[in-house]
């Protein structure tokens, strides 16, 4: 017998108080996580009442089901969640939003990424539209929310092209954590860089390089921090008068790209990338 859903949600899991089997999640993700139509084509399947959960028909956008108790019908014919995720790095490119569709018609992340092949793939977190670099793509909802939940944010990495120079007193006052208009800042990581630096993970010819050759007033630096949020890199370089020219994150947890990833490209993670995501989120709860 299929246990009540209501009694469990989304935060719960992700805070860990329940067993990821009790995850619950909304009936078009299901179907589409489960290979049966895209998120908005399973929309209309569940408008058409051609589904059903434990016996019943749900026409209600939004239903909650249990995807591991809970039996989910189209057309007669039941559908089950797979084991197997899908895990993937894009190397966005600038101008792209980081979103799956765009009601105006800009570009979004979901036209340079697999979406038809991998039913339910989403980006986990968020780059600005300018911004360019690292952006893992999953299937899997649970790994995802916990890997953006403000108590378990993984460290993200990025190098900045700013305008002027940094100094010492700026780098500690930045590595000790900035009061912005949100609250102060936790303590990151910062240093400046030389565009010849191997360790940027950047090819020699990469965009960022191409301001700082035209501007000698511009310099390089690499910034790692752990929080979420909104354009946090770029209001902390801006509150100490050093506005961004150009941003890239090239890593995000134990993830990292490098030069042979074009921008605007994508690979699978490897397994041993998969194991240190699943080892972070271990590490996390």
């Amino acid at each position: 017998m299929a246990l009540d859903s209501s009694h469990y949600n989304e935060q719960d899991i992700i805070a860990g108080k329940y067993p990821s089997d009790h995850f619950t999640m909304r009936l078009q993700r299901f179907l589409a996580r489960a290979g049966v139509a895209s998120r908005r084509g399973s929309e209309k399947l569940i408008s058409a009442g051609r589904v059903c959960v434990n016996g019943k028909q749900v026409r209600v956008l939004g239903t909650k089901v249990m995807p591991q108790y809970d039996h989910v019908t189209v057309d007669g014919k039941e559908y089950v969640l797979g084991n197997d995720h899908v895990y993937l790095l894009l190397n966005k490119p600038s101008q792209v939003l980081t979103t799956m569709s765009d009601p105006f018609g800009f570009p979004c992340v979901a036209s340079l990424v697999p979406c038809d092949d991998y039913p339910g793939l989403f980006p986990v977190g968020r780059l600005d539209s300018d911004t360019t670099g690292v952006l893992l793509f999953t299937t899997n909802g649970n790994m995802g929310n916990r890997l953006l939940h403000p108590s378990h944010h993984v460290w993200k990495t990025y190098v900045a092209l700013i305008e002027g120079k940094l100094t010492s007193s700026q780098m500690q006052k930045l590595s000790q954590g900035i009061m912005l208009e949100d609250g102060m800042t936790s303590p990151c990581f910062i240093r400046t860089i030389t565009q010849d630096e191997p360790c940027t993970h950047l090819d020699k010819n990469h965009s960022l390089f191409d301001d700082m050759r035209l501007n000698a007033a511009s310099s390089l630096c690499e910034l790692k921090i752990h929080e979420g949020r909104n354009h946090q890199v770029k209001r902390m370089l801006q509150e100490i008068g050093h506005p961004v020219i150009k941003l890239h994150r090239f890593q995000f947890g134990p993830l990292c790209l490098n030069a042979q990833i074009p921008l605007g490209s994508w690979r699978m993670c490897t397994q041993q990338e998969i194991h240190d995501l699943e080892t972070v989120c271990e590490d996390n709860t």
